[in-house]
């Protein structure tokens, strides 16, 4: 992207956040916690207009704290539906502060800073929201294991439960991924250690939640568990990076294997020890591969708080704005996908439909609607050139897109 180069980060794995400006279709923040080098909390911003639509950066490396920042920049919804909270710890002294920002229409508000929980002086923590911004996890590379409770309307945690506490470090399990089952009922907490690594689950609604610990997965070097995430289908998926010893990033051609060409997952996260279903290595990456890291989005499409005192942006006898559903699809010809996108669906249920000119449905399958929203990348392999309809179809609505593939 134009200007986009040189953003203040270290390439650390929960080094950066990007949430949108408040109120608007087309600036973004990149928020940059620098962990190793030019210490502080930074941001840039980012205008899609800009450049013929193909964006750029408009501002960048903004200096907001010259504190060391630890690998664990986070940001959840503000119980307005609107605002968002974004959130990082100090990395430089042992501290229990966190510091917090509050993205609004106007600009960033902060920090603000609350004391709580255990103090550390451990940099390499990895934190997450649980799928409805209520509870906050968070782990370290000492073997700390926290879950908070969160306001979103306040911005402020409370009700620490300290799972496992920090160790010595010839006695540390290094605690990386970390992730939420759907209900928020689970947490899933994975080790990156010297022989064997590790994937846990613990249950949150136990009498004792460090006794409900069982072990789902280990594995051997040369893998290791790095980073996994919830995703809209309610699956965690989980990356494994492959280390022989001498060469992690990028992998030479010979270094491509099962290990690294795959994302693991677990199927039912909301399902108790073994019958979560974890399957390693079964999503296949088209070629691609991964490393520790995972993409660290926070949930862009979090509704308000419903019935919260801050849930105020609709006034009494305001009218909110009705938007139309709507359908879009891409055709990638290299990937011979079509990539498929709608948003705003009032129905709950329903078909995705291909037909080719002469009208003869050539694929066929049932909908999976989240929130008004559905997403498909389907395979076109072997499909011939000409003109096809996109039809989706659902109990209130039946919305068409045309695509070519030549």
């Amino acid at each position: 992207m134009q200007n986009g180069d040189t953003l203040i980060g270290s390439l650390l794995f929960q080094e950066q956040v990007i949430v949108p400006w408040p109120d608007s279709s087309h600036l973004f923040y990149i928020f940059t916690p620098s962990v190793l080098f030019f210490y502080g909390f930074w941001y840039s911003v980012v205008d899609l207009n800009q450049n013929g639509g193909l964006g750029a950066v408009v501002q960048k490396n903004v200096q907001m704290t010259n504190y060391q920042a630890s690998d664990c920049v986070t940001a959840v919804k503000h119980g307005n539906g609107r605002d968002w909270w974004v959130f990082f710890r100090r990395f430089d002294v042992v501290n229990d502060s966190m510091y917090r920002y509050l993205v609004t229409p106007s600009g960033i508000e902060g920090p603000f800073v609350q004391n709580i929980g255990t103090p550390t002086d451990n940099g390499f923590m990895h934190t997450t929201f649980s799928k409805d911004g209520s509870k906050y996890l968070v782990v370290n590379y000492r073997g700390l294991i926290e879950v908070y409770d969160f306001d979103r309307c306040s911005g402020l945690f409370s009700n620490v439960t300290v799972i496992e506490s920090e160790r010595l470090p010839s006695l540390v399990p290094k605690y990386t991924g970390n992730a939420f089952s759907a209900s928020g009922r689970y947490i899933y907490v994975s080790t990156t250690d010297n022989a064997d690594t590790y994937l846990y689950q613990f249950d949150l609604l136990a009498p004792d939640i460090t006794a409900s610990k069982t072990l789902i997965y280990s594995v051997q070097t040369p893998s290791y568990f790095g980073y996994m995430r919830l995703a809209p289908d309610n699956k965690i998926y989980c990356s494994l990076n492959y280390y022989d010893g001498i060469n992690t990033y990028p992998y030479t051609d010979s270094l491509n294997n099962n290990f690294n060409q795959n994302m693991s997952v677990i199927n039912y996260p909301d399902s108790a020890g073994t019958a979560c279903d974890f399957s390693p290595f079964s999503f296949y990456l088209g070629g691609n591969e991964t490393y520790w890291g995972m993409p660290n989005n926070p949930d862009y499409d979090l509704p308000a708080l419903a019935g919260s005192l801050c849930d105020t942006l609709v006034g009494i006898g305001d009218a909110p704005q009705i938007q139309q559903a709507a359908l879009n699809v891409f055709y990638h010809t290299a990937w011979e996908k079509a990539f498929i996108n709608a948003s705003n669906l009032k129905g709950k249920t329903g078909k995705l439909l291909v037909y080719d000119m002469q009208g003869k449905i050539v694929h066929s399958e049932p909908l999976k609607i989240l929130n008004g929203y559905y997403t498909r990348d389907l395979s076109m392999i072997g499909m011939a050139d000409g003109v096809y309809l996109i039809v989706l179809e659902t109990e209130q609505e039946r919305l068409v897109k045309k695509m070519v593939i030549e």
